[in-house]
């Protein structure tokens, strides 16, 4: 289940793993073959020699998997191996959708709560309900301090056609109800949110770049298209990449027949042009693209052929500086290597890949640009580390080497800031809080027509007070002056947590983004445009 944090304190180690693209080739001449032979007989060799005569009996299996990522380590931040038993998992969020029961979860209490049953799963089906507990698995109890996010992973997905029990404590239910449960197909959504926003302008929030992602966008596309909408604002704040056919494909929604996409190209690898061909049914409608600090790859992509081609207005701040795409090769045991094959220019030739010899900088550098300042002013945004300058086909000057930089830069807001907001983020109180309010209302909330309805009905509610007591009850300390500055944000962010508990994303988002300085910025220009 999704949490909003304070990007300040919480780390996001998975932007250094993103597979950009997959381009698939095969190179077999005679030198690549010798050099292949050459390692082989070597890294062969020494291992031998340690197998037959070290001094200790040593596991070579063990040894190899330690070693592979060691190896590849010394290439660039993005080229990694994956073993056998986590390619399956690492696969499943790219390729639109996985095998097991359908329901996102969160762990309160130590027992674990059904948070949403996702659509089309195999739960749905059975009816299982949001605020369900599951504490058996199997005939075995399932609750305790023991149980972790990867225990219930590894519990509730498997093979497609495989059985589990799940023994169900449901409010409305005196004793423990029983759902045996045969997995299946479990759709993983990309596209987060869609909805109206205001003037016909609709809103479409894009988590990451899957196999299903493209369908995901035009659907809703069409959807708020349907709606009135005529402008759009495409979100992808947050979004670290995925695959760069589906990028490519989405941009050609807006492009017009031979506008250059993006180009790839590398050692092994030809230059390979990626040009619109014309068939979009967006071409001419306006567009804001909204990126941050962890917009990575695929997200580049499409935000940088929007820039250079002067299609949309790029708003935020700089995104991550990614242009590495990488090539998934499977090994005879079932894990794999991601190797970087290529990199990725924009159409008006930038590569805007940010160095990365120096890894500890390299994983570092987003949460250097919090100590710098550049995240909340403009005068402190490193101008890029290539100083090259790059034409887009208006002849507006674009610069590459450290990420996409937006045409109007929005800082990162800290109006709202405190110490006592950030203990609360941080510790997940508010989260719980919204999931306990969700489940002790769930009949009221079936009362409502609508999201904004019983939005209406939460801006009445007393949800400040209320939440400043269960922190207290939580362990922590009221701190009045602090929690009265950063008043607004503690009950919009509660009220979209618990919104989106019974909803779903589009309401979650929809009130979460209402004060937003970046979307506001997005619907003023769009604004404009009709003028």
């Amino acid at each position: 289940m999704q949490k909003i944090f304070n990007p300040l304190f919480v780390a996001i180690a998975a932007i250094c793993g993103i597979l950009a693209g997959s381009i698939i080739t095969e190179r077999h001449n005679e030198r690549i073959t010798r050099t292949h032979k050459k390692l082989d007989n070597k890294i062969d060799m020494m291992l031998n020699l340690v197998n037959l005569q070290y001094v200790d009996k040593v596991d070579i299996d063990s040894l190899v998997e330690k070693s592979l990522p060691k190896i590849l380590e010394e290439l660039d931040p993005h080229t990694v191996y994956v073993p056998a038993k986590d390619l399956q998992m690492v696969n499943d969020e790219l390729e639109g959708s996985f095998s097991g029961i359908g329901v996102q979860f969160n762990i309160q209490n130590d027992t674990v709560m059904i948070v949403s049953v996702i659509s089309g799963g195999p739960s749905e089906k059975l009816g299982i309900l949001p605020g369900d507990r599951i504490v058996k698995v199997n005939d075995t109890l399932f609750v305790g301090e023991t149980i972790n996010n990867e225990k219930v992973m590894h519990k509730l997905r498997g093979p497609k056609g495989t059985h589990v029990t799940l023994g169900i404590k449901r409010h409305s239910a005196d004793s423990l109800l029983t759902f045996d449960i045969t997995r299946g197909d479990v759709p993983v959504n990309s596209v987060d949110a869609h909805f109206m926003m205001q003037n016909h302008i609709g809103y479409i929030k894009v988590g990451k770049f899957g196999a299903n992602t493209y369908n995901e966008f035009l659907y809703a596309l069409e959807g708020l298209k349907e709606k009135g909408a005529n402008k759009f604002i495409i979100d992808l704040r947050g979004n670290s990449g995925g695959l760069l056919d589906a990028a490519c494909y989405m941009i050609n929604e807006f492009l017009h027949r031979g506008d250059m996409i993006v180009y790839t190209e590398g050692k092994a690898q030809k230059r390979q042009d990626i040009k619109a061909d014309g068939n979009g049914l967006y071409q001419n409608y306006p567009i804001t693209v909204l990126i941050d600090e962890w917009s990575a790859s695929a997200s580049e992509i499409f935000a940088g052929a929007m820039q250079d081609n002067d299609r949309g207005t790029i708003i935020g701040r700089r995104s991550f500086g990614k242009g590495l795409v990488q090539q998934q090769i499977t090994l005879n045991d079932s894990s794999a290597i991601r190797l970087t094959v290529a990199r990725y220019y924009t159409p008006s030739g930038r590569c805007i890949q940010k160095p990365y010899r120096d890894k500890n900088k390299y994983q570092q550098e987003v949460f250097d640009r919090y100590s710098s300042g550049e995240i909340y002013n403009q005068d402190s945004m490193k101008s890029t580390s290539d100083t090259v300058k790059y034409y887009t086909v208006g002849n507006r000057v674009v610069y590459g080497g450290g990420g996409i930089m937006p045409d109007i830069f929005v800082p990162y807001d800290t109006t709202y800031n405190s110490v006592y907001y950030t203990k609360l983020v941080n510790s997940s109180i508010l989260y719980d809080f919204a999931f306990k309010y969700s489940d002790e209302h769930r009949q009221l909330f079936n009362s409502f027509e609508s999201y904004k309805k019983a939005d209406e009905y939460l801006k009445r509610e007393p949800l400040f007070d209320q939440v400043l007591e269960f922190a207290e009850a939580k362990n922590i300390k009221k701190n009045l002056l602090q929690a009265e500055h950063s008043k607004s944000k503690i009950t919009q962010l509660v009220r979209s947590y618990i919104l989106r508990n019974i909803y779903g994303e589009n309401a979650f988002y929809d009130v979460f983004y209402e004060d937003d300085p970046v979307v506001k910025e997005a619907l003023n220009m769009l604004k404009k445009d009709s003028k």
